[in-house]
């Protein structure tokens, strides 16, 4: 069944950002530090909105040159050598979102939809940011079948 996209305002957001480079099939290690600096934190997704900036398609690109950001919501500057955490920035603007229930696995195909299926037909042009993914309600909070992700497609 197709899901809406709708046009939002996207308020400026400062994150701390760990970045993921290199074969995604390694991706889980990277999450299990960046949950692990959270804890240490005390920045809960429950506190601080979980984001994902994805700056490679991992079809895209050979596993070598992946790249994507961890990231949980912040009110101050991040430099946190130990965890390769930095201060980063999504910035404020116009997006097409797309809210994706389900698996992980499924994730891609709702990102094809946003991009391939409804930008060209919306007479949208996209901006020069990445596309980034909130993540809503994700595993262990709930069964990973009813996880919840934001797709977000900056545009102009």
């Amino acid at each position: 069944m197709p899901q809406t996209v709708a046009i939002i305002d996207f308020a400026e957001t400062k994150v701390a950002v760990m970045e993921h480079r290199g074969d995604p099939r390694l991706i889980e290690n990277s999450v299990r530090r960046f949950i692990e600096w959270r804890r240490k934190n005390h920045l809960p997704p429950s506190f601080s909105a979980t984001f994902n900036i994805l700056y490679d398609d991992p079809a895209e690109v050979s596993p070598d040159k992946y790249r994507i950001g961890l990231c949980a919501a912040v009110d101050c500057e991040i430099n946190d050598p130990e965890y390769d955490i930095v201060s980063g920035t999504i910035p404020a603007g116009r997006c097409a979102v797309l809210r994706h229930i389900g698996v992980e696995e499924t994730l891609g195909k709702s990102i094809w939809q946003l991009c391939a299926k409804w930008l060209p037909l919306s007479g949208e042009k996209r901006s020069d940011f990445p596309i980034f993914l909130q993540r809503v309600r994700f595993f262990p909070e709930v069964p990973v079948t009813e996880a919840v992700t934001d797709i977000f497609l900056p545009i102009l």
